[in-house]
């Protein structure tokens, strides 16, 4: 059975491919850090699993690394509509135990019942939104990117409903008038812009990392990996980085990442997985953290003090 469909990501390999494109006019000359020693390109997408898989591992780099490192954002368009699906694969419910398959693989929880509840027909919305997002302010933009991915891998939200783009907006500190006046004006000339570097560099799946450096010396790293290939890829580049002492207690984690999940938790802790889970649990219970289940797994947030 052919498989013609982005969304079944390969959890071998931690990638979600897309479809009939041809990379051999690979170019990444539009790569260089100007800022920071290293700069990381980062192509992915909102409704992307094996980007939400990788999540862990890109916390842990920024926290060891992010004096050292810029990181870039980019959209990919990983599902532009149904339309060219063909074969065996057609229709988002078949998406819907591919999504409860890599939540294990991964280790991070993502509920497919969204594809049998309230489809996505689209990538592309929330995809334009993140590009809105970051014309404000680009950090928010990364606050913003996690909590529609929250939305949709736990919360099971149509995150290319207006609503809900809107919610995740109020919900990071950004303006909501300028991001719709953004997201129905420049944003999609942004995003389009995204999808032909993404084109020219040679992007045929997420996610795709680029590492460079000043001078423009490229490391690609293709799919879900283990986090030290990451960082194996970040000291080729440049191998006299230092990498910084962070505070791992939880109080200070939860003051950083409004969020975190069990295999979050436990990367940036350095703690054995089912320890990490026991206190995540324990602070639960003492009304320490607040905690959402879902049925593949949980996600732990620091308490709301109005």
């Amino acid at each position: 059975m052919e498989n013609n469909n982005p969304l079944l990501c390969n959890p071998e390999n931690g990638i979600c491919e897309i479809p009939a494109y041809n990379a051999a006019s690979a170019n990444s000359n539009n790569f260089k850090s100007e800022k920071k020693p290293v700069k990381i390109i980062y192509y992915t997408d909102p409704i992307c699993s094996s980007c939400w898989g990788i999540e862990p591992q890109l916390r842990k780099l920024k926290s060891e690394y992010g004096k050292s490192i810029e990181i870039e954002y980019r959209m990919g368009g990983l599902l532009p509509d149904w339309s060219y699906n063909s074969g065996g694969i057609s229709k988002p419910s078949d998406v819907a135990h591919h999504w409860d398959e890599v939540s294990l693989h991964y280790d991070m929880p993502i509920d497919g019942d969204i594809w049998l509840e309230d489809p996505l027909p689209s990538s592309y919305p929330p995809s334009i939104a993140f590009k809105a997002a970051q014309l404000q302010d680009n950090e928010k933009a990364i606050s913003f990117l996690r909590e529609i991915r929250e939305m949709v891998f736990l919360k099971k939200k149509n995150i290319t409903k207006w609503d809900y783009l809107e919610l995740a907006a109020k919900n990071v500190g950004l303006d909501t008038v300028q991001f719709k006046k953004a997201y129905e004006g420049d944003a999609k000339d942004l995003f389009n812009r995204d999808l032909q570097l993404a084109r020219e560099a040679g992007v045929r799946g997420f996610p795709t990392i680029f590492f460079t450096d000043t001078t423009g010396k490229t490391e690609m790293i293709y799919g879900s990996k283990p986090y030290s290939v990451y960082e194996n890829a970040l000291l080729k580049i440049h191998s006299n980085i230092s990498k910084s002492q962070y505070d791992r207690s939880w109080p200070s984690l939860f003051s950083s990442y409004h969020s975190l999940t069990a295999k979050e938790f436990t990367e940036l802790t350095g703690t054995a997985r089912n320890e990490g889970e026991k206190m995540l649990d324990e602070l639960t219970a003492n009304g320490k953290l607040e905690k959402l289940v879902t049925k593949n797994g949980a996600i732990w947030m620091s308490k709301h003090t109005d």
